[in-house]
This record gives structure tokens, C-alpha cells and sequence, in this order.
């Protein structure tokens, strides 16, 4: 066990941005899937506001929504760093993609994977894995930053337990079948009485409301769910009865590496689009990248990238080796969706006049990353959590 730590730790001294032979062909593998079949539809998906199904089907195929579970739940057995690889990947080409891969992986898989019974993940990861999408069911109208004043409640039945509310801006809630649910099933204990369900599309008492239209990440499907005594086998219960905010608080800690790999990717799509065309574009009888003045933007662009880039690594690099990580994952959604945005307006401006129409892709980026301040713990949230464990240590 020494000598497992001490490798791993170790390991956090190599380059973060120097991948392994076997993480440069899945980067790749990819980058070449994101830009052959889904880049040539984005902008269909964005319009329609609805991801294609057989770019679903492909993902699956690949084994991009079940990385890191092993051979015997149908995944890749992959590492959450190459999770995070992927994300960014898809997020280049497509943020709507990027968060349904993301979702599945780094909230719905992961909170089986840590908190499960065997029968379960053998019951769940598997189809999550092979051909269906899972959702993570938190937030409500009136709990989004504080999460635990939810409303919707679970009331024990002996066999059975009847969820009764509502949850709001629920991503994939069109596409998933499987959804982890949190209801506070003992009100008097406050938030120790919440417990985490599992919920399938087809339980009594269970419908998907309103789609909401957004003003980014369009295709990807953020939705209302109601409960009307839906019933809930007893089975269901992930992890411990009234352990549920211990379950939501640390699958988000580790969702938030998944949002910065997100808005990396996001950044650099904006940046390299930028980047082509300031060296075809031409006022004053050059083009603009000989102009210092976008030079200097160039070179700030791709150097906070870089930044996010490295702490995003650093994030899922330590989680990998079973190292704390919080403070570091709330310091990479924190800095790399502040990246995403200002590189991403700044992509707009070097476009000009056309970057604010759909026939470029910068304006979609700009749109895309806003969302990244907000979902998985607003930028002042990750603030709060990285000041209290400044001051503790």
C-alpha cells in the first residue's frame, strides 16, 4: 500500500500536460470521432435543440459513456483522467455532447461506482455503459446553490418508498433512462434525512416536464422532472439511508473536474477557430494576425488555456491517485470557465461583424460557455470552498 501511494505521488511530478502512449491514442481516437461525425451537425443540433440519436448510439459504441468502469460492468476500464480527455475533446467540436458523455460519466457512473452494492452497479453501470443514458437529480427551483433545501420528499412504504416533487434543469432528462434522484426522506433531521434513489423512466408516478430553451449548449437536454407517488423499490436506496448529501456533495466535487475539462475544450475550440482566421483575414492591405495588437490577444488566449489546461490535469491527476483534490477541482471550474468565457469573447471580437452571426462558429462558443459558471457549483460556491480550506489549513 506504501509503495502504491508513493508511486502515485510520484507520478504528480511528471509534466500533467505529457500523456501516456495509451491516453494519446484515446485523445485521438477522439478528436477524430468529434470531428468527422458530430462536427458536420452541430449546427443542426443547436437549431433543432435536440442531439442526434445516432451520435448517442456512437458514443456508446465506442465506449465513451461507460469509461472508467471495467470489463465486467460492459466499460473501458479507463482512468477518470481520460474521462476528462474526452470531454474536452468533445467539447472542442460540441459542448452539448460533451456535457451528456460528462453527466454520465463523472455524476451518474461514479456514484455507483462509490456508493453501490454490487447488485446494482452489475444492475445499472452495465446498461449506462452499453446503451443508456443516466441523469444526476439534484437541483430544484428553489435549491440550487443550497442544495439541501429541497423539497421533494420519499415517504417509506415497507417495501416501497412513494418520491413526491419536483426537480428542475436536469441535463439528458430527455435522453436518460436511469436517473439518480435525491428526496429528504426524514424532514426533521434536515439534511441528514436526504437519501439518494434510483429512479428508472418507467417507475409509476415518474414523467419528464418541461424542456427548457436555453441560451447555449442547446442540443443537450435540461429538463423539468415531476414526481407524483412514484414508486420506488426499497432496493433502490443507493449507498446509506440519509447519506445522500454525503453522496451528492462528493460526486459533484468530482463532477466539477468534468466541467473544467469541459470548459477547456470549449476554449480551445473558440481559440484555434480564431486563431484560422486571423491569418486569412486582411485589412489595410495584411492580414490581422501581423497586427500586434491581435498578436498580443493570441498569445494571451492560448496561454490561459494552457493554465486551465494544466489545473484541470492537476485535478483529475490527484483524483486518480486517490489524493485529496477538492480544493484543486473547485480551482480548475473556477478558473477555466472564467477562461472559457473571456477567450471565447475575445474569439467573437477577433471575427468582427462575423462573429456575431451563426454562419461562424465563435458566437456558439460564446453562448456555450456561460453555462459553465453556473451548473456543478456557481464560480462563487467554488470561492467559498477553496477560501474555507484555505483558512482551515
Amino acid at each position: 500500500m506504501a509503495q502504491t501511494q508513493q508511486a502515485a505521488e510520484q507520478s504528480l511530478f511528471q509534466p500533467l500536460t505529457v500523456l501516456s502512449e495509451e491516453e494519446k491514442l484515446f485523445q485521438a481516437s477522439v478528436r477524430e470521432f468529434a470531428e468527422a461525425e458530430i462536427k458536420p451537425y452541430v449546427r443542426e443540433m443547436d437549431e433543432k435543440q435536440k442531439i442526434r440519436p445516432e451520435i448517442i448510439k456512437k458514443c456508446f459504441e465506442l465506449g465513451l459513456m461507460g469509461i472508467e468502469p471495467g470489463e465486467e460492468y460492459g466499460g473501458s476500464g479507463g482512468s477518470f483522467f481520460m474521462a476528462c480527455l474526452a470531454i474536452e475533446e468533445l467539447a472542442r467540436v460540441d459542448a452539448s455532447i460533451s456535457v451528456m458523455v460528462d453527466v454520465n460519466n463523472t455524476l451518474t457512473i461514479n456514484a455507483f461506482l462509490n456508493y453501490g452494492a454490487e447488485a446494482q452497479k452489475k444492475k445499472y453501470i452495465t446498461r449506462l455503459a452499453t446503451d443508456t443514458v443516466g441523469a444526476y437529480c439534484l437541483s430544484e427551483a428553489g435549491s440550487g446553490s443550497d442544495a439541501f433545501a429541497m423539497q421533494t420528499k420519499a415517504e417509506d412504504k415497507g417495501d416501497h418508498f412513494l418520491i413526491n416533487g419536483r426537480k428542475m434543469w436536469i441535463t439528458n432528462g430527455n435522453e436518460a433512462n436511469i436517473f439518480i434522484v435525491f428526496a429528504n426522506a426524514e424532514p426533521s433531521k434536515g439534511y441528514k434525512g436526504i437519501t439518494a434513489f434510483i429512479v428508472e423512466r418507467d417507475f409509476p408516478g415518474f414523467s419528464v416536464g418541461k424542456k427548457e430553451d436555453k441560451l447555449g449548449i442547446r442540443a443537450s437536454s435540461t429538463c423539468e422532472l415531476l414526481f407524483d407517488n412514484c414508486r420506488v423499490p426499497k432496493e433502490n436506496v443507493l449507498g446509506e439511508f440519509g447519506k445522500g448529501y454525503k453522496i451528492a456533495i462528493e460526486t459533484l466535487n468530482e463532477g466539477r473536474i468534468g466541467i473544467g475539462a469541459q470548459m477547456v475544450g470549449l476554449a480551445q475550440g473558440a481559440y484555434e477557430a480564431a486563431l484560422a482566421y486571423t491569418k486569412e483575414r486582411k485589412q489595410f492591405g495584411q492580414t490581422i494576425s501581423e497586427f500586434q495588437g491581435v498578436q498580443f490577444q493570441i498569445a494571451e488566449m492560448a496561454t490561459k488555456i494552457e493554465a486551465a489546461r494544466l489545473m484541470v490535469y492537476n485535478a483529475a491527476r490527484l483524483k486518480d491517485a486517490k489524493l485529496p483534490f477538492i480544493k484543486q477541482a473547485a480551482m480548475a471550474k473556477l478558473f477555466a470557465s472564467e477562461v472559457a468565457e473571456e477567450v471565447a469573447s475575445l474569439a467573437v471580437n477577433l471575427y468582427g461583424g462575423y462573429g456575431y452571426v451563426k454562419d461562424y462558429p465563435v458566437e456558439k462558443f460564446f453562448r456555450d460557455c456561460k453555462i459553465g459558471q453556473i451548473y456543478e457549483g456557481t464560480s462563487n460556491m467554488q470561492k467559498q470552498t477553496i477560501a474555507k480550506m484555505l483558512l482551515a489549513e
